[in-house]
């Protein structure tokens, strides 16, 4: 192997994923840039490579082709522009949850205050908290999850990025909130109904956590329900609460906070168009 281009081609006759010819290409890409460093612009122009044999991406192509998603086999993912460490504990954090970030941003400018309370129920890798932690610098954010392994992750990303938050192992559906007066209640709940599954790709069905993507099987809005009921015994006056949703329940997640007294409900699309995040306050 010569140079940068035929290690670029060769490694894509390697992938045999049932994908997208583009899909493909940015997954070598992103192989090529996070294990060796080169750009899109190296492989353009043929640049010559040193000391790196084509043995060296078996394990990695191996890997790709047993639907093992590429964030993995990287060991990290980007969100708002930050670097997160993810591994099979944690959903991989998705580029449509940056809105709830920016939506919060907005909404805190209006804001006057040196001190904002704010707990992520079900947080992972730690994405929305720790990128709130660091956007908003008054914030004192504290996080849940269920998952000793999830809060693992998290902890490295809270130390890898220095960001301030504090973590408690926790289930939102079994057991009460034992900590309070929060500003916001966020959270990107297991939203995913066990009859989507079949409309799934292999590597999410495979290789991400169940746990963190499919609601229970006899009530998918099990997660709104219990974060709008507790939501209301940790909240501070005005209040308010942020959840991602599936697109499909949109409005029966409305109802739910409405029925549970919160007012000023909105519901807000993504880049695509798709209802996404729902705010309610108290």
């Amino acid at each position: 192997m010569t140079n940068s281009k035929e290690l670029y081609n060769d490694l894509i006759s390697q992938v045999t994923l049932d994908e997208d010819k583009s899909e493909i290409q940015s997954i070598v890409f992103l192989l090529l840039e996070k294990k060796i460093g080169l750009t899109k612009t190296d492989i353009l122009a043929e640049k010559k490579i040193l000391g790196i044999q084509p043995s060296y991406f078996r394990p990695f192509i191996k890997q790709i082709n047993e639907h093992t998603p590429i964030q993995y086999v990287l060991g990290e993912a980007e969100f708002y522009n930050r670097k997160f460490s993810v591994n099979s504990s944690v959903l991989i954090p998705r580029p449509e949850t940056e809105i709830m970030i920016h939506e919060i941003k907005r909404a805190l400018m209006s804001i006057k205050s040196d001190h904002v309370r704010i707990l992520d129920i079900g947080t992972g890798s730690g994405c929305i908290a720790i990128t709130l932690a660091l956007e908003i610098p008054q914030a004192n954010v504290q996080a849940t999850d269920i998952s000793k392994e999830a809060i693992g992750v998290a902890l490295q990303n809270s130390k890898k990025l220095n960001a301030p938050v504090i973590y408690h192992e926790h289930n939102i559906l079994t057991n009460d909130i034992l900590f309070g007066n929060f500003d916001l209640v966020i959270s990107n709940p297991p939203y995913i109904s066990e009859q989507e599954k079949g409309k799934m790709k292999k590597n999410v069905i495979e290789k991400e956590p169940h746990l963190a993507l499919f609601a229970p099987s006899d009530d998918p809005l099990a997660f709104y329900k219990a974060i709008a009921l507790k939501s209301k015994t940790i909240l501070n006056p005005e209040g308010s609460v942020w959840v991602e949703i599936n697109e499909q329940f949109g409005n029966n997640v409305i109802d739910i906070f409405m029925d549970h007294g919160f007012q000023s409900i909105r519901l807000i699309k993504d880049l695509d168009n798709k209802d996404r995040i729902i705010s309610a306050q108290l």
